[in-house]
């Protein structure tokens, strides 16, 4: 199966990508999504294919997803200070005293 897909940004949420198949643009995402994702901004346009790999997403998900309901929202990745300290939070809880 292959796509040809647009993939917009979030305005409101850093590193936060729609992806909807080219041709029905965003037709099948939700309202409510578009309310909370905010005024989508297009970012690129990409053929996704079950071989092709991206940085942060499985595509067979992404696929399945623009098959099934239209959309995939990818979501931003974890804090990073959060996951850098984390590490040295856990060692210091089990220090003995």
């Amino acid at each position: 199966m292959k796509r040809i897909c647009s993939i917009y940004r979030s305005p409101r949420k850093s590193e936060m990508y729609l992806y909807v198949d080219k041709r029905e643009a965003l037709a099948r995402v939700p309202e409510a999504l578009l309310a909370t994702f905010g005024p989508p901004q297009h970012a690129f346009d990409l053929v996704l294919t079950p071989e092709r790999q991206l940085a942060r997403e499985d595509v067979s998900k992404v696929l399945a997803n623009l098959e099934k309901q239209g959309f995939h929202l990818q979501m931003p990745p974890p804090e990073d200070e959060y996951i850098e300290h984390l590490p040295d939070e856990l060692l210091r809880r089990n220090d003995p005293v």
